[in-house]
């Protein structure tokens, strides 16, 4: 009975194709929170179910109320026609008008990422949609959703991306359209959008996001927002943003890459080395051998000279 209720829930939600399944679709209910799975990421949706309930809550919102269904995808396959137009190098997506999640099952790759942490991310997307709606740009949405997941591992990128020094900071509007630009591109719009979030959240170390937020929705303007909370204008914000990034991770992504450089000379030159060593050994050998014979003719000569009264050319 609970796969004749399942399999059109789950055939409207993410497409036809996940009736092809060999395996019935099952559902666990867990407050506020619906997973849709396939027997074998049982175990997975259940961890994912309590730690969901454990830490629902997000930095500056209230309590989020509304429900959310997320599915989990049992292979790459299902993932892709499920996520629509999820980017290739995506591991996740969050639909926030219909409050819905779809991730990839046990059976993703390592670069899927931490499962929990991934679920955080996209719960943090539909907490930001359920208290702001549509207000927050990309930037601030993806740079929320890492901040809120605790995702640190994001400044590493930072610190070893010399185009800060070369190159210099984003606008945020350019930060906008950076994630558009393939994954490595995402990558560092994505450590320096998490970096913004942070760098507001400090800007007031008592309330610290929460009162920018209820400006925000209120006020419908995010540059109104930044004044009232922060006393900062967005070209303020934007400048103070990048001194702070460049001045923490530019010296880091300079030594990283001139670290990097001086690898990549030692593996050119390491082999030019090698035929210079073999080619003077073998200019050695041929001069001892020539010292060698040289030395035998003058043995030679010695001794035909003993023999014969002198030299051969020489008459008697």
């Amino acid at each position: 009975m609970l796969t004749l209720l399942l399999a059109p829930v789950l055939a409207l939600l993410f497409g036809a194709s996940v009736l092809q399944a060999q395996d019935a679709p099952a559902r666990l209910d867990r407050g506020r929170f619906v997973f849709l799975f396939y027997p074998g990421d049982r175990q997975l949706a259940g961890s994912l179910a309590a730690h969901a309930l454990a830490t629902d809550t997000f930095p500056g919102l209230p309590r989020p109320q509304q429900r959310v269904t997320i599915a989990i995808a049992p292979d790459k396959r299902r993932f892709r026609e499920w996520a629509g137009d999820a980017p290739e190098w995506g591991s996740a997506i969050a639909f926030p008008d219909s409050r819905r999640i779809v991730l990839q099952g046990r059976n993703a790759g390592s670069d899927a990422g931490n499962p929990l942490a991934v679920l955080r991310h996209e719960l943090a997307h539909l907490a930001l949609h359920e208290f702001l709606g549509n207000l927050s740009p990309r930037w601030f949405d993806e740079g929320y959703a890492s901040y809120s997941a605790g995702e640190w591992g994001r400044e590493d990128v930072l610190a070893t991306n010399v185009a800060l020094l070369a190159r210099g900071m984003p606008t945020l509007d350019e930060l906008d359209a950076s994630f558009g630009g393939g994954a490595t591109a995402a990558q560092s719009a994505y450590a320096l959008a998490y970096r913004a979030v942070a760098e507001l959240a400090l800007s007031d170390r008592t309330h610290g996001l929460a009162l920018f937020f209820e400006y925000w929705r209120s006020g419908q303007s995010f540059e109104r927002a930044l004044r009232q909370a922060y006393g900062l204008t967005s070209a303020a914000f934007e400048k103070q943003w990048g001194q702070r990034t460049r001045r923490q991770y530019g010296a880091l992504a300079l030594v990283s890459n001139v670290t990097m450089a001086g690898l990549i000379l030692l593996f050119i030159l390491t082999p030019l080395f090698v035929i210079r060593k073999r080619r003077d050994r073998i200019r050695l050998e041929r001069m001892r051998q020539a010292d060698a014979d040289a030395d035998l003719a003058a043995q030679q000569s010695a001794l035909n000279e003993l023999l014969g009264g002198g030299p051969a050319n020489e008459p008697s």
